[in-house]
């Protein structure tokens, strides 16, 4: 006969609980609240221990200061009574005069003890009071040290050096578990912004390679001299649009590459940089007879030159696209103003209301539909100009210019 088989058994549960363990006594746990609370009432217990020492000692020598005898017999048959602390019944004195010249030198005796007992308690209590800040404010730096460490992992951190860790040891309080914390934080914004870096530059190159091989393409058939007019003309149109898909495309990596903080610097010179600008716009300007001007001098800063170069590009190409048709001019001006470097970009051009300066700077937004043609642009120069302003610890802000035109200030520091 055949026997039935058993049904499976469960799977054994897991023993590992990603949870942190809680301790077996929680209540024991070095906390910082437990740790001053002992810290500032051994601190009241020993200052009292000292001031109560000091007072019974005052009180002692005030005590033995107080018992010391009026006065004296001096000798012979006739008793005669001297008195170094009671010069009063040194003379000779009734006995309801030497009796009151008497309880006069007790009060005063009295009286002088304890105004001595006082004063030499405020010297100590104030003397005990500097011991006692001068050793709370150390204890409170000790205390607190593992703060000073986590500010400066976070100021570390704030200049995109993701790979620091605080790694604070010493005892499970709350300063331990927050510097664990905030460890645990870093790790996971150092692997998203590794991620980011990584699909930045998948995307870069998967992006870029079928636009350069349609470019290439409509190139070689535009090169065919034996085409008809028609599909020239086609080509001409695909490869422009085909162009400002690039364009498109390195705006957007570039957008992308410079939200983040420049982690390699270099002496840059925003003279130097705005004027490569300028020779690069010089034969667009000339063909739209748009005249730049301006003096540039020397303006020193610590960034990446090529970011910093494409910001003073932007600014110069939109200055002069964006021109009267006639007598315009773009003036580029760079100097250095209370300790800071700028780089100003001042065209003439449409007049620009004032509440819609902000949104020149979003992406993809410009300011009225003739802004739009494909000869333009495509909607990213100042909000790539912005983010590597940011970048670079600067800003960059636009005003309208009076008559038309704008106004843009880009300032830097040095």
């Amino acid at each position: 006969m055949a026997t039935t088989p058993a049904p499976p058994t469960a799977p054994p549960k897991p023993t590992w609980d990603p949870r942190r363990a809680e301790p077996p006594f929680p209540w024991l746990r070095p906390t910082i609240r437990i740790r001053l609370t002992l810290l500032y009432g051994g601190m009241f217990l020993i200052a009292g221990i000292m001031l109560l020492s000091i007072i019974y000692l005052l009180a002692a020598q005030a005590l033995n200061t107080g018992a010391e005898p009026l006065f004296r017999i001096a000798s012979g048959t006739d008793i005669k009574v001297t008195s170094d602390n009671c010069p009063a019944v040194n003379s000779g004195l009734s006995l309801d005069a030497f009796n009151a010249a008497i309880s006069h030198c007790i009060d005063v005796q009295r009286q002088s003890a304890l105004d001595n007992l006082l004063s030499r308690s405020l010297l100590a209590l104030l003397g005990l009071a500097i011991i006692a800040f001068a050793f709370g404010y150390a204890m409170a730096g000790r205390v607190l040290s593992p703060l000073g460490r986590i500010t400066r992992t976070a100021r570390a951190v704030a200049g995109s050096d993701l790979s620091r860790r605080i790694e604070l040891d010493g005892p499970d309080d709350e300063l331990k578990e927050l510097a664990d914390t905030f460890d645990d934080m870093l790790e996971r914004l150092q692997r998203a912004f590794t991620a980011q870096q990584r699909f930045v530059g998948n995307a870069s190159h998967e992006l870029r390679t079928p636009l350069a091989i349609n470019r290439t393409l409509l190139e070689v058939h535009l090169s065919d001299p034996g085409a008809p007019v028609e599909l020239q003309q086609l080509g001409k149109t695909l490869l422009a649009t085909n162009e400002r898909s690039e364009q498109l495309v390195e705006g957007l990596l570039l957008l992308a590459r410079s939200d983040n903080q420049i982690v390699e610097r270099k002496p840059v010179d925003l003279a130097e940089v705005a004027t490569q600008a300028v020779d690069q716009v010089h034969a667009e300007a000339a063909a739209k007879g748009v005249a730049i001007r301006g003096e540039r001098a020397a303006a020193v800063v610590q960034g990446n030159g090529v970011l910093l170069e494409r910001i003073a590009l932007n600014l110069v190409q939109n200055a002069v696209r964006y021109n009267v048709p006639e007598d315009g001019w773009v003036e580029v001006t760079t100097q250095v103003q209370h300790g800071q470097a700028v780089l100003v970009v001042t065209n003439t051009g449409p007049v620009v209301p004032a509440y819609e300066i902000d949104n020149l700077f979003e992406p993809f937004r410009r300011l009225r539909t003739e802004r739009t043609g494909s000869d333009k642009g495509v909607g990213l120069g100042l909000s790539i100009a912005r983010s590597v302003a940011r970048a670079h610890g600067g800003h960059i802000a636009a005003e309208p210019r009076e008559g038309g035109g704008l106004v843009m200030r880009v300032t830097l520091p040095i």
